[in-house]
């Protein structure tokens, strides 16, 4: 039996409802694929409305005990919860490479990064903090004290199956908040295995639930109109953000949203271009370049635009591109053809409008959904692809003359999430981070995420703030008590 096969034989594919397999209102399923062959992988139950209502009846039996457990009881379970995945390592990693094509090496990082909220949110649980002060009017005394939120729904996304889910369950139960989780269906696997770990874990029954499905409305329309139902955390596109928003308006249902990008990249005159190029390559081909903090639009002073241009083509023309799971891929397939359709649209609109394409620009393989490491020069204003996020392996350069040019090109954008700037004046890094309109800024680095670090953006890229010791206060509410 291979790797691959004695994995899926220990997946659970049923719904995940009080710590155990649970099976569907119906008989429904639907199939996972692998992105680099169009194989299935596994046929998973497919959640309706019903097996919502049973999973927040549960999570709402068990918010009371779970909020009123020891904050020390919460933090072991989340330690040991750590170690399980760093132990499951390699399955986990293969999972995901397989469930959504990002090279074995990439999903090993995943695991490492995804698995570390855990752990720094077991340390944040033990440190959740009020206050007691004396009122300055001399009337009284102000107590003020943190309390969890109470049940939550997570929506997560398939660009990052495992540190997706990790990043929203690990701050809830840390505060104290039951969760019901629908993965994206295009990658249930992992979460399900999670929630396999979570149990061996020792989390009590209820705590958690996860719902696949291909049916995301009929799930959770119901649920965000539930008054039970205390919070929803979310991670997606701008479009569906806000039509979830509207949704939660009409109960004015607590919210976090981590929404869409379209990340710039600006390269200023006195850049070191060689490490300018490495961070390129980094935030722009992290993930195939299916990720939210992308560097899509690529800003380089003209006076060494083409320098850049030619040692980022080289980089990106060498890439390896091949299934995630063989020896020496740098590169994966897209998620799906729906995905691959919709880069190879952008590159189009770009080339129709005046762009060259320096390398790359086509779809390749007879299986799989592979699309070629591309650049894009000469870039008009009008092109799509500079408005819209992209999400896949596509580099679009464009040239500017000066600082002021390339700040409002950088903020040319609704989105705000993440934005790079190259530069050797550390007057200039801090001058034009605080001119830029993100919540992110990487100065001299292409890697911005880290756990320890408020993650989250500005504008239409989203509400609120995951990781750090700030993503923890998503989860809890302010209580203002006031004494004599």
């Amino acid at each position: 039996m291979t790797a691959a096969s004695a994995l899926f034989t220990s997946v659970p594919t049923t719904l995940w409802i009080g710590n155990k397999q649970f099976p569907a209102s119906t008989d429904a399923t639907f199939d996972v694929h692998n992105p680099a062959t169009g194989e299935v992988l596994a046929s998973v139950a497919d959640a309706a409305a019903a097996d919502g209502a049973t999973a927040l009846d549960v999570a709402v039996a068990s918010q009371q005990g779970w909020a009123a457990t020891p904050a020390r009881k919460r933090s072991e379970i989340l330690r040991r919860a750590w170690e399980l995945v760093i132990e499951r390592r390699d399955e986990f990693a293969l999972l995901m490479t397989l469930e959504m094509g990002k090279p074995l090496a990439e999903s090993q990082g995943e695991v490492t990064y995804g698995a570390e909220f855990l752990r720094w949110f077991s340390e944040e649980a033990v440190r959740i903090n009020g206050r007691y002060t004396d009122s300055p009017s001399g009337t009284g005394r102000i107590l003020v004290t943190k309390e969890p939120v109470g049940p939550t729904l997570a929506i997560t996304p398939w660009n990052f199956p495992l540190a997706m889910g990790t990043r929203k369950i690990a701050p809830a139960f840390a505060a104290g908040c039951t969760m019901i989780v629908k993965p994206a269906a295009e990658t249930p696997l992992t979460m399900l295995l999670l929630a396999e770990v979570f149990r061996d874990a020792g989390l009590p029954d209820g705590v958690l639930s996860v719902l696949p499905t291909t049916r995301s409305a009929d799930l959770t329309t119901p649920l965000l109109a539930d008054a039970r139902l205390r919070k929803l955390t979310f991670t997606g596109s701008t479009g569906v953000g806000k039509h979830l928003l509207t949704l939660a308006a009409d109960r004015v249902l607590r919210t976090s949203m981590e929404l869409g990008g379209n990340a710039p990249f600006v390269v200023f005159a006195d850049a070191d271009i060689d490490a300018a190029v490495d961070g390129a390559m980094a935030a722009k081909m992290r993930n195939t370049g299916e990720a939210c903090t992308a560097a899509n639009r690529i800003y380089v002073d003209n006076t060494v635009r083409a320098e850049f241009s030619e040692k980022l083509t080289a980089r990106m023309a060498a890439l390896t591109l091949g299934p995630g799971d063989a020896e020496g891929t740098q590169v994966g397939p897209l998620v799906s053809e729906k995905q691959r359709r919709a880069v190879a649209a952008l590159v189009m609109d770009a080339v129709n409008k005046g762009a060259d394409i320096a390398t790359g620009g086509k779809s390749t393989g007879e299986v799989g959904y592979f699309y070629q490491p591309t650049v894009l020069t000469g870039v008009p204003a009008d092109a799509r692809i500079l408005a819209e996020e992209v999400f896949g392996p596509v580099a679009a350069i464009v040239g500017f003359d000066g600082e002021d040019e390339g700040i409002a090109a950088a903020n040319d954008t609704e989105f705000g999430l993440a934005a790079y700037l190259y530069t050797h004046s550390l007057d200039r890094a801090l001058r034009v981070s605080k001119a830029l309109e993100s919540g992110m800024v990487g100065i001299n680095r292409g890697i911005i995420s880290d756990v320890a670090a408020p993650f989250g953006g500005v504008k239409e890229s989203g509400l609120g703030r995951e990781s750090g010791s700030e993503g923890i206060e998503e989860y809890l509410e302010t209580k203002y008590i006031a004494l004599t």
